[in-house]
Parts: structure tokens; C-alpha cells; sequence
């Protein structure tokens, strides 16, 4: 191991209230699938409310943005979860509840094992991605960079 885990993030403006019709097989199958993630190999942590509610967290003063925001313990382990678990089918329907203002609208990073980013460190890792493309301090899954020290 290599004292980093694989921080994720990303962000998406939701097409209708979160209580909506249009939007309930989306909220109906969160509880399952953030199960799924954290019986999944490679997870460590995700971030969430007291009460264990991902979505209820609000970023640039924006009630129509949510967020997902994770810890693995490297990039394949969350790419198995995200493109081939019951998550992926998931993420196949996106488009039906979600849009995407930014571009890019996620970021991978590494922390120091342990560590629990913020959502500020996650927004600045993001808007790093923005200005400046993929490096080591920020990237994506197609165009990643190794652990600090890897």
C-alpha cells in the first residue's frame, strides 16, 4: 500500500426536486446503492450527514446541485463499483435525473490514508481540474496519475 487512497467527487444539477415523481426511482434506490458502495472492495468512506444523507449537502449556494463524494482505496476499486456493480445501472439512467452545468463535473485525487477530505478541499480539486486539465494533483479516470511516492 501506498499511504494514499483515491478521493472522488462530482456533481450534478438535478432535472426536479428531489421529492418529485420525476425523480423517485432515483431517491428510492440511494439507501441500496450506498450500501453497495460500502460493501464494495476498496471502499473507505463517504461523505454524508449525520443522519446518513449524501444528497441533503448544498454547494455554491445552488439547491439544485448534489453531490457524491468518496474515498477508495485506489482507482480500480472504484472503477469496479462505478461501471460493473448494481451501480452501473445506476449511472446508465443518469441522464434522466441529472444534468451537467460544469465541465468537468468530476475529479479524482490522492489523500493521505486517513485522511477525510472537505467538500471545499473537493471543490478546489475540481475547479484545479478546470483550470488547469488532468495532472497529479487532479485527474480523471481516463487520464489518471499514480499515488504520490507510486
Amino acid at each position: 500500500m501506498t499511504g494514499y487512497h483515491l478521493a472522488q467527487y462530482n456533481i450534478a444539477w438535478i432535472k426536479a426536486p428531489l421529492d418529485s415523481e420525476q425523480m423517485a426511482d432515483f431517491t428510492g434506490n440511494i439507501s441500496a446503492i450506498n450500501q453497495l458502495a460500502e460493501e464494495a472492495p476498496g471502499f473507505i468512506w463517504r461523505h454524508q450527514t449525520e443522519e446518513g444523507d449524501s444528497t441533503a449537502i448544498r454547494v455554491r449556494d445552488d439547491d439544485r446541485i448534489i453531490i457524491n463524494f468518496s474515498v477508495w482505496m485506489d482507482a480500480e476499486s472504484l472503477f469496479q463499483f462505478a461501471f460493473y456493480s448494481g451501480h452501473a445501472d445506476t449511472y446508465r439512467r443518469r441522464n434522466e435525473w441529472f444534468d451537467h452545468e460544469d465541465n468537468p463535473y468530476a475529479v479524482l485525487w490522492w489523500v493521505p490514508g486517513g485522511h477525510e477530505p472537505t467538500v471545499d478541499e473537493a471543490e478546489a480539486k475540481l475547479a484545479e481540474l478546470k483550470a488547469h486539465g488532468p495532472g497529479p494533483g487532479a485527474f480523471t479516470f481516463k487520464q489518471r496519475f499514480p499515488a504520490p511516492g507510486g
